[in-house]
């Protein structure tokens, strides 16, 4: 005897296959979104490369700061030679990104945590210059979160509501995709706000004490035919951000334990090939310094 067509076994089939269609289509939403992140991306690069192909940083990298409604933004944007895999496997780990983030001459500690809900922190102890001691140094408290990874793209962010002397709002933003089995495409986002008080005693501060500081955007040339580079708030955010878009350049070139020192000289030469902008401190005393760091907190990564 043929089944009916509502028999239990033609009822099973159907329910089959439509909770294999279910599963399918929640599959194909989540791969959408990561997707479209890549080709965005993508579509970044492809606009931004003749200006990487002729960059004045000697290698391909185009940074971009603004004034935001409330603080400050750089963006830094390069192609480097890392695979995806190799990137996303030395940065998914927030102990890594504490690695990354103490190359910064003025980052002196960084610890991990959980914090509520059971997400992942990060939090970072920052001297406003680099010789003033540990203990002055005020805590940055970052949520961390892997925002999106694929075998295309990867986007990790870290983001801190408060922070110290009328700054709030921080957000560290990496995103990259896959060029080729050997290259990649980072964009490198880093932000803060801080209230009026703030920006004008930071506008005093630059324009008096700090007036020799300057960015890496060239606004014209000097009496002397010279570049005349962006000063003031724009170029305050452009040092910063070029500083920590060095380390993670550095950090990526030696991802390994016991590599420390190693990543240590290469964000120091990193920034020494830009000593109008980001010269602060002679090689020896940074290695002491950061030596110091990794005694008093007893590991040698």
């Amino acid at each position: 005897m043929s089944s009916s067509p509502h028999s239990p076994a033609s009822w099973m089939r159907i329910l089959a296959a439509a909770l294999s269609l279910a599963v399918f289509s929640v599959s194909a939403l989540a791969a959408a979104p990561e997707n479209s992140a890549a080709q965005a991306l993508r579509a970044v690069h492809q606009r931004m490369s003749d200006k990487l192909n002729h960059s004045s940083f000697g290698r391909a990298v185009q940074l971009d700061s603004m004034e935001t409604a409330d603080g400050l933004q750089g963006d830094v944007y390069a192609v480097v030679e890392h695979p995806l895999s190799e990137i996303a496997a030395a940065l998914k780990d927030p102990a890594h990104w504490c690695d990354v983030l103490t190359l910064h001459v003025n980052n002196r500690r960084c610890r991990t945590g959980s914090g509520p809900q059971g997400s992942e922190m990060l939090t970072l102890y920052v001297v406003r210059r680099y010789d003033k001691p540990v203990d002055q140094a005020f805590e940055l408290p970052f949520v961390y979160r892997v925002a999106g990874s694929s075998p295309d793209h990867l986007l990790v962010e870290l983001s801190a509501e408060s922070g110290p002397l009328g700054t709030s709002n921080y957000r560290v933003k990496l995103e990259a995709v896959a060029l080729d089995e050997r290259k990649s495409f980072l964009h490198f986002s880093y932000s803060y706000d801080h209230n009026t008080m703030v920006r004008l005693g930071t506008m005093a501060y630059l324009a008096t004490f700090g007036s020799d500081k300057v960015g890496f955007t060239v606004i014209g040339k000097t009496p002397e035919g010279q570049p005349d580079y962006i000063r003031g708030l724009r170029g305050l955010v452009e040092r910063n951000a070029m500083r920590y878009f060095l380390t993670l350049d550095a950090y990526l070139s030696a991802p390994g334990p016991d590599q420390a020192e190693r990543r240590q000289r290469r964000w120091f030469a990193g920034a020494e090939q830009y000593p109008r902008q980001l010269h602060e401190i002679d090689l020896d005393t940074y290695l002491a310094l950061k030596r110091e760091d990794r005694r008093r907190d007893g590991y040698s990564r």
